[in-house]
This record gives C-alpha cells, structure tokens and sequence, in this order.
C-alpha cells in the first residue's frame, strides 16, 4: 500500500496535483481539461511501463478505485464532481493499491485540516450538531443536503475546504512516507 511509484509516474501525479490545487483553492472547482490529461498520462505511462509496476490494466484498476469510492460521496453531495475525476486521474497514475494509500492519507490530512478550520473559524458546536444531523438523517434513508443547505457541497452556504488542495498535500505525504518505509 504504501509503496514509492516509479518516478514518471511521480513526475505526472505531481504535476497534476499541483495544477489542481492551485485551481481549487483560486477558483473552487477542478478543469475537465486537467483531469482528462491527467487520466489519459496515467494510461500511457503506465502502458508504457507495463506490468508487474504499471500496465493498462493495473491504470484501469486504479482509475476505478478512485471514481467507485469518490462518486459514493459526490452522490451524498460530500464533494465535487473535479473532486471524483481528480481522484480517477490519481488512481490512473498510481494504481489502485497506492491509490487507497493516498485516499488514507487524505482521510487523515483533510480531517486535520478541518478540525483546524473548524477550531479556527469557531464552529465547533455547529459542526457537531451537523455530525449528528448526518447521521441521524442517513439512519433514516435521507440525505442530509436535502434538510440543510449548508451541507450540500454546491451551496455557496456549505463550510469546506478546496478538496484538490488537500489531495496534493495528502499525496506528498504519502510520497514522503512511502520513501521512508523503503529505506
């Protein structure tokens, strides 16, 4: 899982996430374009690096990991559609094993980052009243977003982080934590 990619594919899922972060955090939203490179190099590189550390198939499993598993929270409206194709285009470039090792990394950076926004801008009792909102309307079948506006990530009133920023850093992490178990 937490393995170091070879280095284009390092190169690549730099580049890329760099690109979107910047775009998230300026504009709040991810370009097709982007994405769109971004999955199609991961289907090249890897093509071209072939199995067992790369392959078309190992690109299809990875970019399958990272839409199957985003598009569950783009359907709770928890994220953005650039969110769910960013995510592919990483899966596309790492594979799918690697591509859980960044979505864990994600879980824990972004959850830190928010827990620090959430201190920050004040809204601790808020965000636990939403917590067991979600929850209690998610036993019941419903989705949050359709009872409170604020937690519907295309409503302006939503409270969230630019996901595309949080992915990057998350993946440098991974990269550098990669690094270090292989040593």
């Amino acid at each position: 899982m937490f393995t170091v990619p070879p280095r284009g594919v390092e190169v690549a899922l730099l580049a890329l996430l760099v690109g979107a972060a910047i775009y998230d955090v300026r504009y709040r939203r991810i370009p097709n374009w982007l994405t769109v490179t971004g999955v199609l190099v991961g289907m090249l590189i890897n093509f071209l690096i072939g199995p067992p550390e790369g392959g078309l198939i190992f690109a299809l499993k990875g970019l399958a990991a990272g839409f199957f598993v985003y598009i569950v929270f783009y359907a709770i409206r928890a994220m953005g559609a650039g969110d769910v194709k960013l995510m592919a285009a990483v899966g596309a470039l790492a594979g799918a094993e690697r591509w859980f090792g960044i979505f864990f990394a994600t879980a824990l950076v972004g959850g830190a980052m928010a827990v620090t926004a959430i201190l920050a801008r004040r809204r601790t009792k808020k965000t636990l009243w939403n917590v067991a909102f979600i929850l209690s309307e998610l036993g019941q079948g419903r989705p949050a977003y359709a009872g409170n506006e604020e937690l519907d990530v295309r409503s302006p009133r939503s409270f969230g982080l630019p996901h595309g920023a949080v992915i990057a850093i998350s993946t440098v992490f991974y990269l550098a934590f990669s690094l270090h178990l292989s040593k």
